[in-house]
Formats: structure tokens, sequence, C-alpha cells
């Protein structure tokens, strides 16, 4: 075990260079990386409802790993869902807290943002959570010139309402998440083009997270962490819904 300081000073006093922290929990795939002077150290962990367990271990090696003392960390990001109600939450309390207490800058991004960010295409990009209740989480953006475009909001749809959303606002995305591997068919069925990245591909990473963090930084700046609520979409109970298709 590397042995860390709680001064968040360097030696000889001299305040150490930027170093941020970034947790992902919206998805039963949950990951923690640091950011020092570029991507340090990522882990990726299969979570499936042990977030709160399994989170701050995760982040106690990763500070190990890198030789980083909690007080060393100058920013938190963290992903903001949608995805699993517990997981957002466990992610965004830490993440709040930490912020609030060591009195650091807070960025949240849209999980789906992370996963469309980590897809390795250039163009238009469609994110997707199975939600369930023939439902995904989604959110299309354009990654183009290194930049960050949203070009449809995260929300949750009917798989049907969202294809005719997208044809309606004439994008033609890749899709990618695990909505889209879990309808690929039908999505191949009723787009004759539809692309669909592979399965790993589609896991919210918290190094695309750092990564936002480097080329949006406005987009996810938190002003007011403590009023900061991380995103849903939709309540914690949901009516059972009639069978769209």
């Amino acid at each position: 075990m590397v042995n860390r300081s709680e001064s968040g000073r360097g030696s000889g006093g001299v305040p150490p260079k930027e170093v941020w922290l970034a947790v992902e929990t919206a998805t039963p795939t949950g990951s923690v990386a640091i950011w020092k002077d570029g991507l340090a150290f990522e882990c990726t962990l299969r979570i499936q409802g042990t977030h709160s367990e399994l989170l701050m271990p995760a982040i106690d090696h990763a500070l190990d790993v890198t030789a980083t003392a909690p007080g060393d960390v100058s920013s938190l990001v963290v992903g903001s869902g949608p995805g699993s109600f517990t997981g957002v939450r466990v992610g965004a309390s830490l993440a709040k807290g930490w912020a609030m207490a060591r009195d650091i800058p807070l960025y949240a991004y849209s999980s789906l943002l992370a996963v469309a960010a980590g897809a390795g295409v250039v163009g238009s990009v469609c994110a997707m959570f199975d939600a369930r209740r023939r439902q995904v989480y989604a959110g299309c953006y354009d990654l183009s010139g290194g930049g960050v475009s949203e070009l449809l909001s995260p929300r949750a749809w009917y798989l049907e309402d969202l294809l005719e959303e997208l044809t309606t606002r004439g994008i033609s995305p890749v899709f990618t998440g695990d909505g889209a591997t879990a309808y690929g068919e039908v999505l191949r069925g009723a787009v004759e083009s539809a692309a669909l990245l592979p399965e790993h591909l589609g896991m919210p990473r918290a190094a695309s997270l750092l990564w936002l963090r480097r080329v949006a930084p406005e987009l996810g700046h938190v002003a007011e962490p403590g009023t900061w609520e991380p995103l849903y979409v939709r309540e914690w109970r949901v009516p059972e819904e009639t069978e769209r298709w």
C-alpha cells in the first residue's frame, strides 16, 4: 500500500498539479478513473447492485496505485445518469459530499454522453440503456471536430417513439449501449442501414468522463453542488405500462 498524506501538498510544500477523480455508477458495470496530466488509472468492476459496497474500495485502490492523497484531488467528475436509480444516487451522493467537504469543483455529465464519448465514432451517436418495460433511456450526440453537441437530450423513450423522433429530425446515428444490444433486431428491422457498435463499446466509462471534463468543462460544471441533482429522467416508481409493440 502506498503511504498517502492528507496534506494535499507536493514535496517542499508545492501545490500538486491538477488531479481529477471520476466515478461512473449508472449501470451494473461501474468504473473509477484518475487524471494526472493524462489518464493515470482506470478500473472497471461489475457491480450488479452493490455500488455502495465496492465504490469506495475501488476509489481507495485508484488513489493508492497512483500515489494520490485524497487532498490532492482538485476536481470531482461524475456520471449523472440516467440508469440504475440506486447506482446513480450512490455516485451522485459520493461526488457531492466529496466536492462540498473539500470545497473543490464538481462536474457532471450524462452517463449516455459518456457512452457516446467512448464509442470512438466521429459523427452522430445514439447511446441507449435498457430501461425495461419496453423502454430505453436514450440521448444522441455529435462528436465531430473534437467537441460535443447534443442532438437529442436524455430521456426515457419507447423504442418506436425514439425511432420516429430520429426520423423526424433527420438524425441517422450509430447506435450503442446495452439498450442497442437488447433491441438490436428491432433497430435493424426499423432502420435499413442501422449500425450497432459491439457490446464492449457500449459501457459508460469514468475515463470518458475525464475526457469530457477536459474538452467541455463548461458543459458539465456544477455551479451549486449542494442543490444539484442527478439525471433520473423518470420517477422512482413507474406504473405498469400497456405494451406498445
